[in-house]
């Protein structure tokens, strides 16, 4: 850590921010039976992943069929609700005052973003950047997301603590360089321990100064 220059804090969203991910388990595990009986628990099997990557691996045939699922997900994605993680807003706020630079990194797109901010009208003025799917070229595991948030706030890699929930979203954080607290959201907290520096269920005990000795 540097620490002539400031800090960043760079949060996933499903599964960070927000919690959404059991509603999309829902809808992506009904996709799984349909299309792909094989796989059991689909919608967990894709977490992570952007729509790009799910289609490209698992929905390439018959013609017209991503389509027909994107439609269904906007629709789907219009009635979802949008909880905050437990203690994510007090953490933030207490980031704000710490001076802390804060970013979204996340694989959904600008639609799906749309729909958060329709949802929740305050998140804009919580954090300073938000990367979405439509930014980059490459998706989670790859580091250029969060090399992107990093540079949207201006603060060095070394400087930079990644919230995670996801294996390719903790891949990506890793990958960039970057110091990863694994959020036991989605995957249970023994799953995900030997590949961060620290897990924790929700931002209720959780605060400025546990960050930061994460990055010391």
């Amino acid at each position: 850590m540097n620490k002539e220059k400031p800090i960043a804090a760079l949060f996933d969203f499903d599964g960070v921010v927000v919690d959404t991910e059991p509603q999309y388990s829902l809808f992506w595990d009904e996709k799984g039976k349909k299309y792909h009986p094989e796989i059991p628990e689909f919608g967990h099997h894709i977490k992570g992943q952007t729509l790009i990557q799910i289609y490209s691996q698992f929905f390439l045939q018959p013609e017209g069929l991503q389509s027909e699922i994107t439609r269904e997900l906007l629709d789907y994605e219009t009635r979802m609700s949008f909880e905050f993680i437990p203690g994510v807003v007090d953490f933030m706020k207490e980031l704000r005052l710490k001076g802390v630079k804060i970013a979204i990194v996340t694989s959904s797109n600008d639609q799906k973003m749309a729909n958060a901010h329709r949802a929740l009208p305050e998140l804009k003025s919580m954090v300073d950047y938000i990367v979405t799917a439509d930014k980059v070229s490459h998706s989670k595991p790859h580091p250029e997301c969060f090399l992107l948030g990093a540079e949207s706030v201006q603060v060095p890699v070394e400087n930079c603590v990644v919230f995670e929930d996801s294996f390719h979203g903790i891949e990506s954080g890793r990958r960039a360089g970057m110091k990863v607290i694994g959020l036991a959201t989605t995957n249970p907290a023994s799953s995900i321990e030997d590949k961060v520096s620290l897990v924790i269920p929700d931002f209720v005990d959780f605060n400025h100064e546990k960050m930061m000795a994460v990055l010391e």
